[in-house]
């Protein structure tokens, strides 16, 4: 476990102990809507662990690193932009998925790149989400001031990356 899981942990039973001090009836009610959360989640956490692992065993490292490498430049990152806008999935999906890439080889640009339009430019989230709340004028115009960040912050990951020498 790392230090990150023991703080939440750590933040969670004190948050119990002191709704519980407060409030017992409430603890209870809390721990009944986690127990909830926790097997509506876990399916899709082990559907993606299993698309995770399934990536990489299925694509070969040497293809990873070759189109989006440390030293696959502007094209990696470019391919990472045009991944994470049309990877569908939230978080609990996309996550085990980028983790899975970088073990096999994507360098930090392409790695930022996919993240950052993943949230920026997600064709998913476009078709069900903005389109039909916020109409086209809207959508079009936050697609045209948002449509060069994700290549931008890969670039500007990868100067950093090199220039701090992480």
């Amino acid at each position: 476990m790392d230090i990150s899981t023991l703080m939440m942990i750590a933040v969670a039973l004190i948050l119990l102990f002191v709704v519980y001090l407060k409030a017992p009836e409430l603890a209870g009610k809390g721990l009944k809507e986690s127990i909830a959360l926790i097997l509506e989640i876990t399916p899709r956490m082990i559907a993606a662990f299993v698309i995770a692992g399934l990536i990489q065993a299925v694509i070969p490292q040497e293809i990873i690193v070759r189109w989006m490498g440390k030293e696959s430049g502007s094209k990696g990152i470019f391919i990472g932009m045009v991944l994470g806008t049309f990877t569908p999935g939230g978080p609990m999906m996309q996550f085990p998925i980028i983790a899975s890439l970088y073990q096999l080889g994507i360098g930090i640009g392409p790695l930022v790149s996919y993240l950052t339009a993943w949230s920026l430019l997600g064709f998913q989230r476009l078709i069900m989400w903005e389109f039909p709340f916020l109409g086209v004028q809207v959508v079009l115009v936050r697609l045209a001031a948002s449509i060069l960040f994700p290549f931008i912050a890969g670039w500007l990951s990868k100067f950093l990356w090199e220039k701090l020498n992480l």
